[in-house]
C-alpha cells in the first residue's frame, strides 16, 4: 500500500511514517492542507491518514474537496478533539474511519491496513520500468531475468523512484523519503547510492534507466 500521511506536527508525522514503513507501507508525508490536496489529486494512493487540524486548509476541507472531485481514496481522520459531532461531521464529509488523538501506533497501523481492504481490487505488488521489475512484497529485483541483490537502503531508494517513473526526484525529497532526514547533511550520500544502483541495474544492461538531471535530481525511466 502507498499511504499519504497529512500531519502538521512533524514529530507525530515522523512516528507515524516510521511505524507504517516498518510494516511494509510506502509513505508520503505532507504538513499542510494545500500540499495534501495537491499530492492526493496527482498521485494514486491506497489510503490517506488525514489530521483535521491543519494550517491553512483544514482536513475536513481537504476531504470535501477530494470527494467533490470524485477521489474515492479511503481516508482515516485524526483529531485531538473527540467530540461526537466532529466525528459525525467527518464521516458525513466522506471519511472512512476516525481515530482520536492520542492513539496507539499499532491501532493506527491496523486501521490503515483495513482502509486498504476497503479500497477495492488490490494493485499489483510489482513495479516495472522497461525490463526491470521490483516486487514490493518479496523485495526481489530482476532485470532481463537476472536477480539483483539490494541492500535495505538501496531497495528503499529504488522503490521511491519507481513509484513515480518519469518524475524527477530532488535530493532533498530523496533524503526525506529514503533516509528520513528533514535537512541536507552536506554529504554526497544520495550520489553514492545512485552510483551503486547504476552499477547493479544499468552497467550490464540496455537501455540505461537511472538518469541524472543536472542541478535538479534523479529520474528512473527508459529513455534519457
Amino acid at each position: 500500500m502507498r499511504v499519504l500521511v497529512v500531519e502538521d506536527e512533524k514529530k507525530t508525522a515522523s512516528f507515524v511514517r516510521k511505524a507504517l514503513q516498518a510494516e511494509g507501507f510506502a509513505v508520503d508525508v505532507c504538513h499542510n492542507g494545500n500540499d495534501a490536496l495537491a499530492a492526493a489529486s496527482g498521485t494514486p494512493f491506497d489510503g490517506i491518514v488525514l489530521d483535521i487540524m491543519l494550517p491553512g486548509r483544514d482536513g475536513l476541507s481537504v476531504l470535501r474537496q477530494l470527494r467533490e472531485s470524485k477521489n474515492a481514496t479511503p481516508v482515516l481522520l485524526l483529531s485531538a478533539r473527540g467530540e461526537v459531532n466532529e466525528r459525525v461531521e467527518g464521516l458525513n464529509a466522506g471519511a472512512d474511519d476516525y481515530l482520536p488523538k492520542p492513539f496507539a501506533l499499532v491501532e493506527l497501523v491496523a486501521r490503515v491496513r483495513a482502509l486498504g481492504r476497503r479500497g477495492g481490487e488490490p494493485k499489483s505488488p510489482t513495479l516495472r520500468v522497461s525490463d526491470f521489475t521490483l516486487d514490493t512484497i518479496t523485495r526481489q529485483a530482476q532485470r532481463g531475468g537476472v536477480t539483483i541483490e539490494l541492500t535495505a537502503r538501496e531497495y528503499r531508494l529504488l522503490e521511491y523512484l519507481m513509484r513515480s517513473p518519469g518524475r524527477i526526484c530532488g535530493r532533498m525529497a530523496i533524503l526525506e523519503k529514503v533516509w528520513d532526514y528533514d535537512f541536507d547533511p552536506g554529504t554526497n550520500l544520495v550520489d553514492v547510492y545512485i552510483k551503486r544502483l547504476r552499477e547493479k541495474i544499468d552497467a550490464d544492461f540496455e537501455p540505461k534507466l537511472l538518469h541524472t538531471v543536472r542541478g535538479v535530481g534523479y529520474v528512473i525511466k527508459e529513455s534519457p
